[in-house]
Order: structure tokens, then sequence, then C-alpha cells
């Protein structure tokens, strides 16, 4: 596979997300399933896997340390900080966003033991707490770049204002946040703030959580704790003007002689050469198809008539629930 630049990092143009592996769409799945997913994934070339200390609350770190550390030197290993599980006293976990310094160096502590490594490639603050200033929990992160625990900062979620602010306290080698067909958001500011910075862009999410699949979703049949039940897009007055969109979408998959997934990922690749999407995945058929995206062409035409069809006014309702948006710091439209 060609390479994109991760920072100074050089890595495939499709990374794999592994939170889908122990979080957010479901129950986890089984170690060997997971374990099949990873090495699949390393064995067809992708050298960018990111996971979180949220992500089953350290499990899916310690899945990915368990699998991939004796692979270590073939892959750039991002992981994040800044929100996690705490437990209240009750044992029962509950996600916290806790940006203060001695919290994030807990935090990568319990990465780097988690995930078997001595230093974590690209450390992202996943959420800006905006009780802290972001220069404090950034400074933290260029404390941890210093000492040898981590070797490049990213930041989740945040505005082009605060990507500013934080690039002056310590550079930022990545920002992530959601990209896709249907998340135009990046688009407005944030985008050219990498660019002018010199940032690299991770897209998460960037099948709009399944949507450009190509099949159609039945969120009544989501499993209880999937995240997307609290998704504006995916509430059944939203989610049926959606599907409306589908056979369209679907048509130009065709017509460009590749699947819906490989389109929408295609889309992406084609907005410019500092974007890297990592979808994510339990199927390991689904992974090479994701894979085989970066082989997909679009002309100038279709790429119009994509942009025609499925944008921020053709999509209905918000990407995240009013709770959700207070929590982000993104530009919306």
């Amino acid at each position: 596979m060609n390479t994109r630049k991760l920072g100074p990092f050089d890595v495939s143009p499709i990374g794999l997300g592994c939170m889908n592996l122990s979080h957010a769409y479901g129950p986890p799945v089984e170690p060997e399933q997971g374990e099949r997913l990873l090495l699949a994934a390393l064995d067809a070339g992708v050298t960018h896997f990111d996971t979180a200390a949220l992500y089953g609350f350290g499990a899916n770190e310690t899945l990915v340390g368990r699998v991939l550390s004796p692979h270590r030197q073939k892959f750039t290993l991002a992981s994040k900080c800044g929100m996690q599980g705490v437990d209240p006293g009750d044992g029962q976990k509950v996600r916290v966003i806790d940006g203060r310094p001695a919290t994030l160096r807990q935090t990568c502590e319990d990465a780097l033991r988690r995930l078997q490594t001595e230093v974590i490639d690209l450390y992202y603050l996943h959420r800006w707490d905006k009780q802290v200033p972001i220069e404090e929990s950034v400074g933290a992160l260029g404390d941890l770049v210093r000492a040898g625990k981590i070797r490049s900062i990213g930041l989740s979620e945040v505005s082009a204002t605060t990507l500013r602010r934080a690039h002056a306290e310590h550079p930022i080698a990545a920002l992530q946040t959601e990209y896709s067909l249907w998340t135009r958001n990046p688009e407005l500011a944030v985008l050219q703030a990498c660019r002018d910075l010199g940032v690299s862009f991770v897209a998460f999410s960037p099948v709009a959580r399944g949507f450009l699949c190509g099949l159609p979703l039945e969120p009544a049949g989501f499993d209880a704790k999937d995240i997307r039940r609290s998704m504006p897009r995916f509430a059944p007055e939203h989610m049926a003007a959606n599907q409306r969109l589908l056979p369209a979408y679907q048509a130009l998959a065709q017509e460009a002689g590749c699947s819906p997934a490989q389109l929408a990922l295609a889309w992406l690749l084609h907005q410019g050469p500092d974007i890297l999407p990592i979808p994510g995945t339990t199927s390991v058929a689904h992974l090479h198809d994701n894979l085989g995206a970066p082989e997909v062409r679009l002309s100038p035409e279709l790429i119009g008539r994509l942009d025609d069809l499925i944008h921020t006014r053709t999509v209905s309702g918000n990407r995240y629930s009013e709770q959700a948006n207070r929590e982000v710091d993104t530009e919306v439209f």
C-alpha cells in the first residue's frame, strides 16, 4: 500500500479503529475474534491502529497490547487519554472527562502497561476537559513526550481555535474527529487549520457508523448498549428520511465499481493526502473490503454527484445528542 503522513509517521492510508471490538455498538467480541481481526489487519498491511483508555474501560488497550505487542515495530500505535472509566464506589465504572495533568500522567502509565509497550507513538487528548485550560492539558502531554512515554500529541473533537491554542503550547501531530459524507463539520474550519499548521487529520466513523455500508439499518434492532440509540440521526423519524438517500448512493457505488463502504472511504481519501480514515469493524471480510478503498478512483464528476446527494442539508438529524454536543468543542453547521 502507499503511505500517508500521520504526524512524523508513515502509515497505511486506511487505519483500523479498534473501538468496535470492545465498546459502543454492543457487547465486546470474543477474545479469539478480536485477535483474528487484529492479526488479519496487520497481515493485510495496516500500520495504523487506534485505541483509547475509554474503549471497554481499558479492555481494548489490553486486547491490542496482548495481540499486537509481539509485532510492535511493524505499526504506529495511537491511543487516547482524558476520557476514561472511573469507579464512583459501587463497582460500576462510569465515563468521566478529566484533563488534569495528574490524571493524564496516570492514564498514560496505565495505557503503557495494558498496551505492553514502552512508548505510545501518538497520544490524543480524547476530549478537552473544559474545566482545565487546553494549554495545561497539552503541557502535561508535552512532559510525557520529553519523558519518552509518548512520541507525539493528538487532539480529538476540538475546534480550530482550540487547536491553534494547543499547538502554540506544544506541536500537535494529528487531530481526530468524525468526518464522512454525512458529517461535514470539519470542513467549516478545522481542516484548514490543520493544513495551516501541518497537522494530520484522522477521520473516525468514516462510513457513518454503518450507514454508508449500503444496507438499510434497523435501529429498533440495535443492542441495548449501542451508542447509536442516543444519536438523533438514528431515531426513527430521522432514519426514515436518511434511508431514502441509499438507493442513489448504492447506484453511485455500482457505477464506481466498488462497494458502498469503499465509496465512502475513497471519497475521504480524495479530499486530500493529509486525511487518514480509521474505519472500525468486527468482520475480517469487511476489513478486507475497507482496505480496497485506496484502489478506487473517483472522477471529479462522480465526486460532485456524491457531494450533491449526501451533505449537511440532505442528512436529517444531528450527529450527537444535546448532552454529547456540550462535551465536544467542534464547529457546527
